[in-house]
């Protein structure tokens, strides 16, 4: 395991086709292979991989959505009177890049740079999931959830609606459901073809990360003792199931968990600076990282499962072999 350390928190790790990109809290991007970029006048807020697989697309507390490479970085946008750029998400498969800036969500085409469609929401935007095709967009914000045609400029989003404000939000890897993340330490769900709600609660502590794995029969998300596992198998996904829970621990919280869909490994950041891995079709953990230590605040999984990225809240940080 290759371990490095930084002088400002880790707020964001990907894997680009090239190895793990460290976007950092003093506004400075670092790339395993010892690459710098210190485009950002201001913290780094949220980061996602460029759809060419080149690099890392990050937004900052200055308004500005930034192409780091490994040669050069160049601004692709600014938020509207300068608002924090709170979440990005990018497509490979349409080739598109969504930000959220307040309560603007922002299109972009990496291969057209002139294209630009600015979606008003009544409450702010706090997550951003384009679906597995990349044709439309799911936010999340108070009240639930909206859907949104990437393309088209005027028109009226489909209104996914639940009580209560929505921090986080993904689609299951067929596109047949949106869940979000909530507030008060819950998840909630919609199936797209009725609009049926799905509940999805008893997690001691808020959910920071959701990420679906096994060909997407799993859903994994942080918030307990243990990695908790939702059964997305057949067309009522976790209806009238319960959630299993693997890696318990009485003494840490899951604080992250990583994982990539078409593959059935999930990797999971501890309260404790612990970092483990794990097939939930097996037995036992492997330790990436068995010391403890100080939180861990981002993780990653390489597209192809192979590797997996972590660091702490002190700067702490490390690439391993899955």
């Amino acid at each position: 395991m290759r371990t490095s350390n930084f002088d400002a928190q880790i707020t964001a790790i990907v894997f680009d086709a090239e190895g793990a990109i460290f976007a950092l809290g003093d506004g400075s991007v670092r790339f395993e292979g010892g690459e710098f970029s210190a485009a950002h006048d201001g913290a780094i807020l949220c980061a996602v991989a460029h759809p060419s697989g080149d690099g890392v697309i990050t937004g900052g507390d200055d308004g500005r959505l930034i192409w780091h490479r490994r040669t050069d970085a160049g601004v692709l946008a600014t938020s509207a009177r300068g608002q924090w750029i709170d979440a990005v998400d990018a497509s490979a498969e349409s080739g598109l890049i969504a930000f959220s800036a307040g309560k603007i969500l922002t299109v972009l085409d990496a291969k057209d740079a002139g294209f630009r469609r600015d979606f008003q929401h009544e409450h702010t935007v706090s997550g951003v999931a384009f679906e597995p095709k990349g044709r439309r967009i799911a936010t999340s914000t108070y009240g639930g959830a909206a859907l949104w045609f990437a393309r088209i400029a005027e028109q009226r989003p489909t209104f996914l609606k639940w009580a209560g404000s929505h921090t986080a939000v993904t689609f299951s890897p067929d596109g047949t459901f949106v869940v979000t993340a909530m507030q008060d330490s819950q998840l909630h769900g919609w199936r797209l073809k009725d609009q049926k709600n799905l509940r999805m609660g008893g997690y001691p502590s808020k959910v920071r990360a959701m990420s679906f794995l096994s060909n997407g029969q799993l859903l994994a998300t942080s918030g307990a003792q243990g990695a908790v596992l939702w059964p997305f198998v057949g067309a009522n996904g976790p209806m009238g199931r319960e959630a299993t829970e693997i890696g318990f621990d009485e003494g840490s919280l899951v604080a992250l968990v990583a994982s990539q869909p078409k593959h059935g490994v999930l990797a999971a950041g501890l309260s404790d600076g612990r970092v483990w891995l794990a097939d939930p079709a097996g037995q036992g953990l492997n330790f990436l990282k068995a010391d403890r230590g100080a939180p861990i605040t981002a993780l990653a999984m390489s597209a192809d499962a192979t590797r997996v990225a972590w660091a702490d809240e002190d700067g702490n940080a490390g690439v391993a072999e899955a």
